[in-house]
């Protein structure tokens, strides 16, 4: 929609709008305007007629207005919502009871899901809007969510998943009133035909494999019968799980976790030389080739790190299911 920036002109001038202030009092009245406009129109489609056209709706007509006051970003604004004789006309510009149209709540939850208290966000809300929020109403707001993440944890999942990927974020977290780092685990699978989506996010306070069997089964209790390909970190305990949950699924570890594992206690100067030697095993065109330049690491590197070969000789199946399977 293009304004016409004359008569846009005309209008501020007529308001004498010279500060941020008288301007957001402008924008106030003007949205007053618009939206009891947009409340006539309503009334007009419900009942059949314009106002002061013979009433040709069966028995109904207009019946004055109430007075109602909203929140908005431009602050209190005082509503005149039209009424009709039998009570039947539901506006929709402005619903009954509703009475933010500033999209506080959506705000209001986004700010209690980046950890901040009741408190923080009851003055968070009243310095950006001026609009004052008891600790007991942001409860109330933020636990209209909680049916909806119940309903989305337990939700029903497909037979077969080509691919699930499991892997950590580490966030911020209010726990027992201090906001500390988390790692949120979240399992995304990819179905036969290609689609992607979040099967659950879940925080492990620990890594075990009676933790992850507890992940395995609350997949197949919502449905899930096989997983062809789990990619998944080198999580303590995950392999043991994926296998006693799923017994013929394959498991794809990270390499680039494992390098990094391999990496972590090489002094610098030497980290360059045992990287390019790992990258020979990882970039093996074969299994077979992969195990011989493994033996040849094992050789060269183990009078000085002989954790090394060991995880990779553990690993070295699970790393490269997907690289070596049989075309």
């Amino acid at each position: 929609m293009k304004l016409d920036k004359d008569k846009l002109k005309e209008l501020l001038a007529e308001s004498d709008v010279k500060t941020t202030e008288d301007l957001q009092v402008f924008m106030r009245d003007m949205m007053k305007e618009v939206i009891e406009t947009l409340y006539e129109g309503e009334l007009e489609a419900h009942l059949g007629y314009k106002k002061h056209e013979p009433n040709v709706s069966d028995g109904n007509s207009r019946n004055g207005r109430s007075s109602k006051k909203v929140q908005s970003q431009m602050g209190e604004m005082e509503l005149e919502v039209p009424r009709d004789r039998l009570s039947t006309f539901s506006p929709e510009i402005v619903k009954k009871r509703q009475t933010d149209i500033s999209g506080i709540e959506a705000k209001v939850i986004s700010m209690y899901a980046k950890g901040m208290s009741n408190r923080d966000i009851k003055e968070h809300i009243f310095d950006i809007y001026g609009h004052e929020l008891s600790p007991e109403t942001v409860s109330v707001i933020t636990d209209k969510i909680l049916p909806q993440a119940k309903e989305w944890q337990n939700r029903a999942l497909e037979e077969i998943y080509a691919i699930v990927f499991m892997d950590g974020m580490v966030l911020k977290m209010r726990v027992d009133g201090a906001v500390r780092n988390v790692t949120i685990y979240f399992v995304i699978g990819i179905s036969m035909e290609g689609h992607k989506s979040c099967l659950g996010l879940y925080l492990a306070e620990t890594e075990s494999a009676k933790y992850w069997l507890t992940v395995m089964n609350e997949l197949k209790n919502r449905g899930v019968q096989d997983i062809l390909i789990f990619a998944v970190d080198n999580l303590k305990g995950i392999s043991e799980a994926i296998t006693a949950a799923f017994p013929q699924s394959e498991i794809q570890k990270c390499v680039v976790h494992q390098i990094r594992n391999s990496l972590r206690f090489v002094p610098w100067k030497e980290r360059k030389t045992v990287a390019a030697d790992l990258k020979k095993i990882y970039a093996a065109a074969t299994e077979e080739q992969a195990r011989a330049e493994l033996d040849a690491f094992a050789e060269k590197w183990d009078s000085k790190y002989p954790n090394i070969s060991k995880s990779w000789r553990k690993e070295v199946v699970p790393i490269f299911c997907t690289v070596f399977r049989p075309k």
